[in-house]
């Protein structure tokens, strides 16, 4: 066989004067962003045909052209000009978020000459209704409200990096709470119980934490209640989160279960699902439902009850989805750390009350609330740990405590309560958002 052999910086070829034909192929790895292609051309019918066999047989040319000249697909030319259009306001957006970042880090620098609060209530609501009026409801409402929650989490904390405690381990549903509120951008530290969640903020050893406190179905969390009587921290926010319960497990087979795990509410609020579809398999009662679900990725024979975000982050299989007695349970969290936000217009505070031993004690103080037109959202009770049928209530109130009923309406409660503290002020939920 005689070759010629033609030296190029970008090709070189070989021409086999006895097969009087090219061949064609791919050769294989590519370098930088090139291909090396072998050309398999027939020179009797004066035809190119691409074939592509790999580097093997007679080999008569072999180029080095970019790849994405061999990855290209003819396209329309119509929807090539609109990602185009799509591609440079992508990168404007980004510009502008970049921008807007370095806004948002200069303004804390301003706060911080000031020795104002990072974080101005008030200032986000009007934002996200200006944005809303603006969209003229184009746009997705849910969707674009999640966008510019997530942008300006990312920017204020920018400003100060918020650490998040949380009753953990990863992928509870006090977890998705925190994340709905903080972003993603927030460093999240899991807690083995509620009491540690509050300890870790009370000692400055977290800037928040995120605790569930009612659920809409079994009512108070009395543990969270608790801590409130033992620790001295204060409410800034809450979430409201739609719960689903999922069954999940390792296979997604219902037959593989020997064992329901779950926290004590999830487990309460699937009972009766639980006796009519798995009446004979017993149920464990864990710390958390992210515990839980860690417990079912370890054994392929326990089954969880858990979170969305669960069956993500330890690769479980749904078995059933939404197991949940009844519809509409809803779980509310709060964010707790060491001082409340100012009013943001649409506010609720909370109140912690211990009352006098009198007859009648418990109606002075609603008379005082109801006399100052204030509207009252919850009131619970619990024992005082120690002090044998002694009781102090938790009241929610909407309104801010600088707003002048709420001030005034707690002034008077002081005179007929033998113990008064205000848990904090914030920005009620104005929404439900679902686990998913």
């Amino acid at each position: 066989m005689n070759h010629t052999i033609s030296p190029s910086t970008d090709s070189w070829g070989i021409f086999d004067q006895d097969k009087g034909s090219l061949s064609v192929g791919y050769l294989t790895p590519a370098k930088e962003n090139f291909q090396y292609i072998i050309v398999y051309i027939n020179l009797t019918e004066d035809t190119l045909y691409p074939r592509f066999y790999g580097a093997s047989g007679n080999i008569l040319l072999i180029l080095r052209i970019p790849q994405e000249m061999i990855m290209a697909k003819p396209q329309n030319e119509g929807i090539q000009k609109v990602r185009s259009r799509i591609d440079k306001i992508d990168d404007r957006i980004v510009d502008l978020l970049k921008e807007r970042l370095d806004l948002a880090k200069e303004i804390g620098r301003l706060k911080e000459e000031d020795k104002r609060a990072k974080w101005d209530p008030l200032r986000e609501r009007q934002i996200y209704e200006k944005l809303l009026n603006h969209n003229d409801g184009k746009f997705p409402e849910k969707s674009l409200r999640s966008i510019f929650h997530e942008i300006i989490t990312s920017c204020r904390l920018s400003q100060k990096k918020a650490t998040v405690a949380y009753l953990g381990p990863e992928a509870t549903f006090t977890h998705l709470a925190g994340v709905k509120y903080f972003g993603h951008s927030a460093e999240y530290l899991p807690m083995e119980s509620i009491d540690d969640v509050f300890a870790h903020v009370e000692k400055g050893r977290t800037s928040y934490g995120v605790v569930p406190v009612e659920n809409s179905i079994e009512g108070a969390v009395f543990s969270t209640l608790d801590s409130f009587m033992k620790y001295k921290v204060k409410i800034c926010g809450e979430v409201r989160l739609a719960i689903t319960h999922n069954l999940v497990c390792r296979s997604g087979d219902i037959e593989d279960i020997q064992t329901v795990a779950s926290h004590a509410q999830p487990l309460a609020q699937c009972r009766e699902w639980l006796r009519k579809n798995m009446p004979s398999i017993p149920t464990l009662p864990v710390f958390s439902t992210g515990a839980a679900a860690q417990m079912a990725a370890n054994n392929p024979n326990i089954g969880a009850i858990a979170s969305s975000l669960a069956i993500k982050t330890y690769e479980l299989q749904v078995v059933v989805r939404g197991i949940e007695d009844y519809t509409g349970n809803t779980t509310r969290f709060l964010v707790i750390g060491t001082q409340s936000p100012a009013p943001s217009g649409a506010d609720r505070t909370s109140l912690l009350l211990g009352l006098m031993d009198r007859p009648g004690a418990l109606n002075e103080i609603l008379s005082v609330l109801s006399a100052k037109n204030v509207n009252l959202a919850k009131i619970e009770s619990r024992p005082v740990k120690g002090k044998l049928w002694e009781y102090q209530f938790f009241i929610d109130m909407m309104g801010h405590i600088d707003d002048e009923k709420i001030k005034k309406g707690c002034e008077e409660l002081r005179e007929f309560c033998s113990y008064f503290e205000w848990l904090g002020s914030y920005p009620s939920a104005d929404e439900t958002t679902s686990d998913v």
